[in-house]
């Protein structure tokens, strides 16, 4: 499932190497560590997904 997933890496991230990158899934998310992608992913259905993203963006400055 892994090589089938496109991931991309937050606009912000910037430049530093020390970042999650993120793959839609039909039904969610993945999200995996840039810096060692062999490693594995953690998938999220996409109820907890937009959960998250909604809490992230309430919490911005």
């Amino acid at each position: 499932m892994t090589n089938e997933l496109v991931f991309r890496k937050s606009s912000y991230s910037g430049q530093g190497q020390n970042c999650v990158e993120i793959a839609d899934l039909p039904s969610g998310a993945a999200v995996r560590d840039s810096k060692n992608p062999a490693e594995g992913l953690f998938p999220f259905p996409a109820a907890e997904w937009t959960a998250f993203l909604h809490s992230a963006r309430d919490s911005r400055p």
